[in-house]
């Protein structure tokens, strides 16, 4: 496992707070607009994406995206995998919580 340049684990409300970081969120796509994809987060809110994968992943599939959080609500993709229809958000945005909150320092 490659440690040299960790991926916080965030869900949109969480972005602001590593603006400038490389981050790691998983969306679900709404629509793909010229190199854009938009999505809704785990926590529900809206979340923009440039770059990252030329082809566009198809709607309502779940996308992890790995990158470096652009603005409030907006991240520059490094990598963005497929996870397909099914995905618990609910679980992931517990974990991004935890990530972010008392246990952090056991996560990257």
């Amino acid at each position: 496992m490659d440690t040299s340049s960790p991926a916080v684990f965030v869900n949109a409300e969480l972005l602001k707070m590593h603006v400038g970081k490389r981050v790691r969120t998983v969306l679900q796509v709404a629509r793909n607009e010229g190199g854009v994809m938009i999505g809704q987060s785990t926590d529900g809110q809206q979340l923009t994406v440039k770059g990252g994968d030329p082809k566009g992943f198809p709607l309502s599939h779940y996308v992890e995206v790995i990158g470096i959080a652009d603005g409030n609500q907006s991240i520059r993709a490094e990598i963005c995998t497929d996870f397909g229809e099914r995905f618990d958000a609910v679980s992931y945005n517990g974990l991004c919580q935890l990530a972010n909150g008392k246990y952090k320092n056991l996560f990257l």
